[in-house]
C-alpha cells in the first residue's frame, strides 16, 4: 500500500490490522477531547505498528498520518496473532522490535534533555536527516509539532528556524 504525504493510515480509537512501514515516515498524533492534536511519535522504516498491539489487539492509540510518500505492508490482525500463538519463538521477534523502538526513544530523550533549545532543534534535525535527507525539518513537521516533539514553544521554534535561514 502506498500513502502520500498527509494521507491517514488509521484513526485513533479504531481497530484493525497491524502495519509494517517499508519506506517513508509516519507521524502518530493524539486527538484530545477539546479538539487539539499532539504529536506523540514518529514511525520510521522497519517498524511494525501499533506497538502496543504487537502481542494482543487494542484500539489504535492515535491517528497515523504520512509525513512523506510511504510504502506500507498490511498485516492482518487475525493472522498475526494466530502465528504468534502457533510459534512462541515469534515473541522473541516482537521483543526485538520493541527493543529497537526503545533505542529510538532513548535518542528522543537525549534530544529532550539538551539544555539549549538550539541544541534540541539541531539534534532533531540531524535525526530526521537520517530518514528524509537534507530537506528542511519545517517541510516535514509544523512548527507546533516540532515544539511538541522536543518540548519547546512554537514561538521558540519559529525564532530558531528564522536564525538558521540565510539572509537574502
Amino acid at each position: 500500500m502506498i500513502l502520500h504525504k498527509g494521507e491517514i493510515l488509521f484513526r485513533q480509537g479504531e481497530s484493525g490490522p497491524l502495519y509494517r512501514l517499508k519506506s517513508g515516515l509516519l507521524k502518530i498524533v493524539r486527538l484530545h477531547p477539546d479538539g487539539s492534536q499532539y504529536l506523540v511519535n514518529i514511525i520510521v522504516p522497519g517498524e511494525t505498528i501499533p506497538h502496543h498491539s504487537l502481542i494482543s489487539p487494542k484500539p489504535y492509540f492515535g491517528t497515523a498520518v504520512a509525513l512523506s510518500t510511504s510504502e506500507i505492508d498490511v498485516l492482518p490482525a487475525a493472522e498475526w496473532y494466530e502465528e504468534l500463538a502457533q510459534d512462541p519463538a515469534r515473541y522473541r521477534n516482537v521483543a526485538l522490535l520493541l527493543q529497537d523502538r526503545l533505542s529510538l526513544l532513548q535518542q528522543r530523550f537525549d534530544q529532550l534533555t539538551e539544555t539549549s533549545p538550539a541544541e534540541k532543534l539541531k539534534k532533531l534535525a540531524a535525526w530526521f536527516e537520517t530518514y528524509i535527507g537534507p530537506a528542511p525539518l519545517a517541510d516535514v513537521l509544523t512548527q507546533e509539532e516540532i515544539g511538541q516533539f522536543v518540548g519547546l514553544r512554537r514561538e521558540t521554534v519559529n525564532r530558531l528556524l528564522r536564525k538558521q535561514q540565510p539572509l537574502p
